[in-house]
């Protein structure tokens, strides 16, 4: 059994930012710096991307990613969840006679993954014997103070708390977006990334930024270019 793969889930097709997971940001495609990340950390024994797409994968193998199969056109569409690809992944390789401890999807639109994040993530998912461990983020402000609106009226969602000083109610975290690492077995039993053995490992919001419309890559890119000192 080999120790542990990345899985980098690069479907085709994005309609809010077209060619979105080889879009170039500052300066190569953004699926390179999951690649180069995954590579650059040494803990992997195969980093692979899934996709649909013939210009995904020149892309993804031009940085040095394998695709040793094409996506299903099942696991490809608007429908089918982060799990469905990954099992489709890992269930291929058992398929070709290569099982992994550790498996860890790594999405191809998140350049904040750095090889240190995935070293720490896999030391600290072995030692803790979770199933899994996810990047998280605190909300930079309380949930439990947020509001909700219908039309144009605004109410507490948890009115209770209103009263509550903001530093006297507990953070509240959510996903990065950024990576999942667990062990392969687990997972394909299970079919749940989070479980009651799950851990999580806390990431600066500065580190942090989804991207789903043109609005999110251009924080995404002033955010990056300010931790790496581009353009200053």
């Amino acid at each position: 059994m080999k120790k542990a793969i990345a899985i980098i889930t690069a479907r085709g097709g994005s309609k809010r930012i077209p060619k979105k997971n080889i879009k170039p940001f500052h300066g190569k495609p953004i699926i390179a710096y999951s690649i180069e990340e995954a590579l650059k950390s040494c803990v992997f024994d195969e980093v692979m991307v899934s996709t649909d797409d013939e210009e995904i994968a020149a892309v993804a193998i031009q940085y040095g990613a394998v695709v040793p199969f094409k996506r299903s056109a099942k696991a490809s569409d608007d429908y089918a969840s982060t799990a469905d690809v990954i099992s489709e992944v890992l269930e291929a390789y058992k398929g070709l006679g290569q099982d992994f401890e550790y498996a860890c999807c790594i999405y191809p639109t998140a350049p904040f993954v750095s090889a240190e994040k995935l070293k720490n993530a896999l030391q600290l998912l072995i030692e803790k014997n979770a199933d899994s461990l996810i990047p998280v983020t605190k909300f930079s402000f309380p949930i439990w103070r947020s509001f909700k609106m219908e039309g144009e009226n605004i109410s507490y969602n948890w009115p209770e708390f209103a009263p509550k000083r903001s530093q006297d109610l507990p953070p509240a975290y959510h996903d990065c977006g950024q990576f999942y690492f667990f062990k392969a077995n687990t997972f394909l039993t299970t079919k749940k990334l989070v479980t009651e053995n799950t851990i999580g490992l806390e990431v600066p919001e500065t580190e942090v930024q989804d991207i789903d419309n043109e609005e999110d890559w251009k924080i995404a890119e002033i955010k990056y270019g300010f931790m790496h000192n581009i353009g200053r």
